[in-house]
């Protein structure tokens, strides 16, 4: 089944296609750390404070001194001017040393199965992503972007002079919706599967991690042609894609003309063979208790109050693992803890403003954003006082700790769902979606010098 938009669209025809560029990757030199484990991170907007402070400590080369720097007060400079002295110092030390010729990169990540179980594979390309019109439908958006982050990565980017950290694509890579893979899977299979990796680790989720780089002209050249006529939907990195943008915008406006600029740091998997896998991400709610949220939303929902409260978190949690991808949510705050269920149809259909196409009214986010949140509670999903939290147990902490409080852990949206809302050239409500696994910051860099 097709569930990735079609490559082969009028708008996507018009422009310059897919394009994933090898590029001259710059890389830890493993002899001069303590390990590649120890020196990468998660994404930057999903490190926790414990979690920068654990990383920090880890190795004094840890990326996330670069990604999430830390500025003295009173000292001269900026935040981003620390995180480019650091990039250029490790550079001149040859903590970071270029690779020696332009690659893609082929990147895994195994996650380690349960009870012993089958792990989960994902595969796909690191390479440069060329930046194509915002209307030219290659390069899909499916959430919004809030001003402040944008800028931040954009600061970051333009005073390091580099990508630091890849956004994550998928593509449909079958032959026209067929069972059969494209050049471009058979071409990353075979180079996991055949050839030493440049690069491993196991990082302390327990998920290994291996980089190969491609470097063949005849095998570069198939990878291209097997992409240019398909799209990509933006599974994570929303922000920095729109800061890949501005850049790009800035640099043409000031008659720059082409360069680096006009490419940007991604990772691309072909989601039919390497099926992602999709989280919610949740809200925590100041200034309104989990005993009224139910209460209110019992006049749409029906509510179940969980006997164990928030002292039984794992049945809590099993209880809304079981609605799938049904529209469900669970209120916890105060030591208490609600299932919502079995939505009112009429209210979710008069919730929903402008009338959107299906699948917008069975998606767990909108009910949330549109008929809880909008209608019912009536806080709206303002992100200077709403938290999106993307650990359902972090969230239910930080309600209990914070009296008054609540938080709404949802379901998750269904991959295919996501699809068809982009396809539609819409987008789905504000940090509502966590595709996984996402790329490892550090194993790989682009430096605009290299580029």
């Amino acid at each position: 089944m097709q569930i990735l938009p079609s490559g082969h669209d009028p708008a996507a025809r018009g422009a310059s296609g897919l394009v994933l560029a090898p590029f001259r990757g710059v890389r830890y030199a493993e002899d001069r750390v303590s390990g590649l484990a120890e020196v990468t991170s998660p994404p930057y907007d999903v490190i926790a404070s414990e979690n920068e402070d654990q990383l920090r400590a880890s190795d004094p080369h840890n990326v996330v001194r670069i990604i999430r720097p830390r500025h003295l007060a009173g000292q001269p400079g900026s935040s981003w001017d620390d995180a480019a002295a650091d990039l250029r110092q490790w550079l001149d030390e040859a903590i970071l040393v270029p690779d020696s010729m332009p690659a893609l990169y082929v990147y895994e990540q195994l996650t380690a199965g349960q009870d012993g179980g089958p792990g989960r594979l994902q595969r796909g390309l690191i390479g440069a992503v060329r930046l194509v019109p915002r209307d030219a439908g290659i390069v899909r958006p499916h959430e919004a972007v809030a001003p402040g982050p944008v800028a931040g990565r954009l600061a970051l980017m333009d005073a390091t002079q580099a990508n630091l950290e890849p956004i994550f694509l998928l593509y449909d890579g079958t032959e026209h919706g067929g069972p059969r893979h494209g050049a471009t899977t058979r071409i990353v299979t075979e180079a996991a599967t055949a050839r030493p990796p440049l690069a491993q680790a196991r990082t302390p989720d327990g998920i290994r991690h291996r980089l190969w780089a491609i470097t063949d002209p005849v095998e570069l050249a198939e990878i291209a042609a097997d992409l240019k006529p398909r799209t990509a939907l933006i599974a994570d990195g929303h922000h920095r894609y729109a800061a890949y943008l501005e850049l790009q915008e800035r640099r043409h406006a000031a008659g720059a003309g082409s360069g680096p600029w006009d490419f940007g740091l991604a990772l691309l998997v072909d989601s039919a063979a390497y099926p992602p896998q999709v989280g919610a991400i949740h809200r925590v709610i100041p200034g309104l208790a989990s005993d009224r949220a139910a209460a209110l939303a019992a006049t749409a929902f029906r509510v179940s109050e969980l006997p164990g409260g928030t002292t039984d978190l794992p049945t809590a949690l099993q209880r809304l693992d079981a609605a799938g991808h049904d529209v469900a949510f669970l209120l916890a705050g105060d030591g208490h803890a609600y299932l919502l269920t079995d939505p009112d149809p009429a209210q979710v259909q008069a919730a929903m403003r402008h009338d959107p196409p299906e699948p917008w009214r069975r998606l767990p986010a909108a009910v949330l954003q549109e008929l809880l949140m909008g209608r019912i509670w009536r806080t709206g999903d303002d992100e200077a006082t709403i938290r999106a939290v993307h650990d359902p147990v972090a969230a239910i902490r930080a309600a209990d700790a914070a009296p008054g409080t609540t938080a709404v852990l949802c379901t998750p949206m269904s991959a295919a769902d996501v699809y068809e809302v982009a396809a539609q050239r819409r987008i789905v409500p504000r940090k509502s979606t966590s595709f996984g696994p996402k790329p490892r910051t550090g194993l790989v860099f682009r430096m605009f010098a290299e580029s």
